[in-house]
């Protein structure tokens, strides 16, 4: 079996971050600082379509110096002492005993290749997952390219994968590849929106998608 995670807002608890980037890039632009709940929406999107759903009036060469605003805030705040992103609660216990059980682990988010090794950075990361995946290898979310390469990178079939994450850019994604949609209820996206784009499921608690997971599990050893 094959688990592909989401990072922010399912792995990592990154709204804060998030949020004050998205601000400070605003005020950099001359632009009304945005709210949680429009910044929100725009989660697990490429970086560049997050930030135009966010300016919906900037032309393109606008939208690219928001983009660079929020990068610059990005990497000043990462760059303070004894900042850290955290992991949600049980987020490693899970990804641990995934790992122990013989499940193949894979990434596929909507941060830069940059953010992906700055997670990958984290104890015991690198021998977690066989792949990653972003938006600046291909078409981001909602498109299913980059949930198609985990597969491919981690020699798995479509029947066999669960892509886990917290938008309905992750479940639309899934679904376009044929594969469980996972979703989460801890992190940007409510329950509704994630069944509305096609969540199969979405888990409350770790604990439940750990249930979640293993019943996948289990209906995959009776098909085989």
């Amino acid at each position: 079996m094959l688990a592909v995670f989401d990072i922010d807002g399912t792995l990592v608890d990154s709204r804060a971050t998030i949020l004050s980037a998205t601000r400070t890039a605003a005020r950099a632009m001359g632009l009304p600082e945005p709210d949680y709940e429009f910044v929100r929406g725009g989660v697990g999107l490429s970086l560049t379509e997050a930030m135009a759903r966010l300016g919906p009036d900037l032309g393109p060469d606008e939208v690219d110096r928001y983009t660079d605003h929020y990068k610059a805030a990005f990497v000043t705040m990462h760059a303070e002492p004894g900042f850290e992103e955290p992991l949600y609660a049980g987020a490693m216990d899970l990804l641990a005993d995934l790992k122990r059980r013989g499940w193949r682990l894979s990434l596929a988010t909507g941060q830069s290749r940059r953010g992906v090794a700055r997670n990958l950075a984290r104890a015991g990361w690198a021998d977690l997952f066989l792949s990653s995946h972003c938006a600046e290898d291909g078409p981001g979310k909602p498109n299913p390219a980059m949930l198609q390469a985990a597969i491919t990178a981690c020699k798995a079939r479509p029947e066999q994968t669960v892509m886990i994450g917290d938008t309905g850019h992750d479940m639309r994604m899934a679904r376009a590849a044929g594969v469980w949609a996972q979703g989460v209820g801890w992190g940007f996206h409510t329950e509704a929106e994630q069944v509305e784009a096609g969540a199969h499921h979405v888990a409350a608690t770790f604990d439940d998608l750990t249930r979640q997971l293993e019943t996948f599990a289990a209906r995959q050893r009776e098909t085989t």
